[in-house]
C-alpha cells in the first residue's frame, strides 16, 4: 500500500481542493496453530440484505460499521487499494460496480503528496495532506454514480508521520462541521514497532478524538514484513510477524472504552507486503481463530467473532489461505502490489500493440503522413491500464467472495 510525506491546509477551503483532477497515475498461544479445520467452501451462500443504513456512495460512521458487519456475518472480505490518481480510482469503483461489491479506496501518505504534486511545497506535510484530501473529495464526488457503497480510508501512518494524520484529522472536523459526517471514513494508525503499551494508549487517544465526529480506526499490531512505500521491515525478526491473542484481548479492552469508539485490527499472522515465490511466506491464519476463540470465551457474551481483523500484505496470497482468514472474521483486505503491477502490464500491453504508431506524430505503417494522435493521447494507455487493473481486482474480489454480495434493503 503506497505512503511518503499541516498546517497550509487550513488556508485552503476544501471547495478548492475538490476540484482537483489528476491525471497520471493511484500469535497464537505460543506457535502450535493446530490443524485447519477442512476445506473453505463458501460460494453458494446467501447473502443477507444489506443494512437500510448502507447506500451508494461513500459510507461513514454507522452504516460503516453495518457494512462491516455485513461482511464478517456473510464472510466476505472488503478489497481495499492504494490510490495515486483519479485513473486507480475509476479502476477501483469501475470494478466495484463490476463484481457486485464494495470497495474501499485508500491514500497513502506517498500517494497524496503526489496527487499533490511531486513538487507542491510539502512543508509540514502540507502536500500530503492536501492530495489526500483532494482524492477524497473527488471519491466522494464521483461515487455515487457507480451504484457501490465506499469506504474513504487512508493507509500506514507511523509515530513521525503523524503530522499527516493530524492534518487529515483537521480537515474531517471541518467536513463534519458543515456536513454533520467524516470526509474520510476510517483511518489506519501504525505504531506495531513501538512497545504494545505506547502502541495502544497513542491508539486510545487518537481513537477519542475520532470518535465524536464517527471515524473507525484502523491499528496494527505484530508487523507485516517486507518492503512497501516508505515502511521497510524486510528484516525484522521473524516472530514478530506473528501476533498474540493477548495482545488483541489487550487492544479490544483499551479501545472498547472509548464513547462510539469504532475500530479494526489488523493482526499479523505471517502476512508479507509485496510479491513472492510459492513458499516464501508462511501465513498462519489459524491464529486469527485461537484469538477470536480466546477474547469470546474472556467476554463470555456469546460472540463468536468478536473481533474485525484486516489483512495486510494480501497480494499473492492463496485463496485458501485469504478464505481461512475471512472464516475468521476478517473484512478487508489490503491489495497494492498486484494492482500496481496490473496497471503497468495493461499500459505495457497497449504499447506493444500499437508499437508503431508511437513512434512519432507522424507516420506509421499505414502511410508516411498518417497522423497518430488518436494513439498517444495519454487517456489511450492510460484507460488500458484502468481496464487491466479493473479486471486484476474483480479477481481479488473473487478470492474474497465479494462477488454479487449487494443485495440492498428494500
Amino acid at each position: 500500500e503506497a505512503l511518503w510525506d499541516h498546517r497550509r491546509i487550513e488556508n485552503l477551503s476544501l471547495s478548492q481542493l475538490g476540484p482537483m483532477l489528476f491525471s497520471a497515475t493511484a500469535l497464537v498461544s505460543g506457535l502450535n496453530v493446530g490443524p485447519r479445520a477442512g476445506t473453505i467452501t463458501m460460494q453458494t451462500k446467501t447473502v443477507t440484505p444489506l443494512p437500510a443504513s448502507v447506500k451508494p456512495g461513500v459510507v461513514t460512521g454507522e452504516a460503516l460499521w453495518d457494512l462491516l458487519q455485513h461482511a464478517k456475518e456473510n464472510k466476505y472480505a472488503i478489497p481495499a487499494v492504494n490510490v495515486v490518481s483519479s485513473c486507480s480510482i475509476s479502476s477501483c469503483l469501475e470494478a466495484a460496480a463490476k463484481y457486485g461489491g464494495p470497495m474501499i479506496v485508500q491514500f497513502s501518505r506517498g500517494g497524496g503528496q503526489f496527487i499533490a504534486g511531486k513538487t507542491a511545497d510539502n512543508a509540514d506535510d502540507a502536500a500530503c495532506i492536501a492530495g489526500s484530501v483532494a482524492g477524497a473529495l473527488h471519491v466522494r464526488q464521483v461515487a455515487e454514480l457507480y451504484g457501490v457503497p465506499v469506504i474513504l480510508h487512508t493507509d500506514h501512518c507511523q509515530r513521525s508521520w503523524l503530522p499527516w494524520f493530524d492534518g487529515l484529522m483537521d480537515a474531517n472536523e471541518k467536513y463534519f462541521k458543515a456536513n454533520g459526517e467524516p470526509l474520510f471514513s476510517s483511518h489506519m494508525l501504525d505504531l506495531s514497532e513501538e512497545p504494545l503499551e505506547e502502541n495502544v494508549g497513542t491508539c486510545k487517544e487518537y481513537l477519542q478524538r475520532m470518535a465524536k465526529c464517527n471515524i473507525l480506526l484502523e491499528m496494527e499490531l505484530g508487523v507485516t514484513g517486507g518492503e512497501e512505500d516508505g515502511v521497510d521491515n524486510t528484516d525484522i525478526d521473524s516472530s514478530r510477524l506473528y501476533t498474540q491473542p493477548e495482545e488483541v484481548w489487550e487492544v479490544y479492552q483499551q479501545l472498547s472504552s472509548v464513547p462510539n469508539g469504532r475500530f479494526t485490527v489488523a493482526a499479523a499472522f505471517g502476512n508479507v507486503h509485496g510479491v513472492y515465490a510459492p513458499g516464501n511466506v508462511d501465513l498462519q491464519p489459524q491464529i486469527l481463530h485461537n484469538t477470536q476463540k480466546y477474547i469470546s470465551e474472556k467476554l463470555g457474551d456469546g460472540d463468536p467473532k468478536p473481533t474485525c481483523f484486516v489483512f495486510h500484505g494480501g497480494s499473492g496470497s492463496s485463496r485458501e489461505d485469504i478464505r481461512y482468514a475471512i472464516e475468521a472474521g476478517t473484512i478487508k483486505m489490503n491489495i497494492d502490489t498486484d494492482t500496481q503491477w496490473a496497471f503497468w502490464d495493461g499500459v505495457r500491453e497497449y504499447e506493444a500493440k500499437y508499437h508503431d504508431y508511437l513512434q512519432g506524430q507522424i507516420g506509421n505503417p499505414e502511410g508516411e503522413t498518417k497522423p497518430n494522435k488518436k494513439y498517444y493521447d495519454p487517456r489511450m494507455a492510460l484507460r488500458s491500464g484502468e481496464e487491466a487493473m479493473a479486471k486484476r481486482l474483480c479477481e481479488a474480489a473473487e478470492d474474497l467472495n465479494c462477488i454479487d454480495v449487494l443485495n440492498w434493503s428494500k
